[in-house]
């Protein structure tokens, strides 16, 4: 399967984002084998950066020293892949300043929404940061249902079980980017919500 072919925006309405960077990985994955999915921000300002490309793009280059951080020997996206875990970012496309409207976020997950469906063997999703916790309340409130993340600080919420859909969710901090190598503390705590979701999927 390939995502991008099954995850389409239409119309690109949102008015705060850069869509000639819209990016839907584009990967082939077997959907049943794919046990955890790990959500980022956005996509990024440049192609060469974004998971899957190719060469050492960035997003991979940190997404890999995060597990490598939580003892899980990877040096691809492609080894991210083989052990399970699908990368993917809440807004498809890339950010035109510090932050992201509210109502783009809501927007995009509309197709969050759609991605997340196409994979009905995963049990953990990873929500890297607030843009990615966002994305899912917005899907949950969409429906009807409470926000499966209290407000709060993620400082606060990590290392509580939260539940969307029969996976359980573990809301952490932004891997993907420059912002992964400032602050040391949430590299390790990302490092810990990492091998936290492994290790909840190794055990059900």
């Amino acid at each position: 399967m390939r995502v991008s072919q099954c995850v389409k925006c239409r119309g690109f309405p949102c008015a705060d984002v850069k869509h000639e960077c819209y990016i839907v990985p584009a990967v082939d994955v077997q959907p049943e084998a794919i046990s955890v999915v790990m959500i980022s921000e956005a996509a990024p300002v440049n192609r060469d950066d974004y998971f899957y490309a190719q060469g050492d793009p960035l997003f991979q280059k940190t997404t890999v020293l995060a597990f490598n951080d939580a003892g899980v020997k990877v040096s691809s996206t492609k080894d991210i892949l083989d052990r399970g875990v699908y990368l993917t970012t809440a807004v498809k496309c890339a950010k035109t300043g510090y932050g992201i409207e509210t109502s783009t976020v809501k927007q995009c997950s509309l197709l969050m929404e759609k991605e997340l469906t196409l994979f009905p063997k995963a049990q953990a999703l990873m929500l890297m940061g607030d843009v990615a916790i966002k994305a899912l309340n917005a899907v949950v409130q969409r429906a009807g249902e409470k926000r499966v993340i209290p407000a709060g600080s993620t400082y606060k919420l990590r290392g509580r079980k939260y539940f969307f859909r029969g996976m359980r969710v573990f809301p952490s901090y932004l891997q993907a980017g420059p912002s992964f190598f400032i602050e040391k503390s949430k590299r390790r705590m990302i490092a810990e919500d990492i091998a936290a979701a492994l290790k909840a999927v190794d055990n059900s």
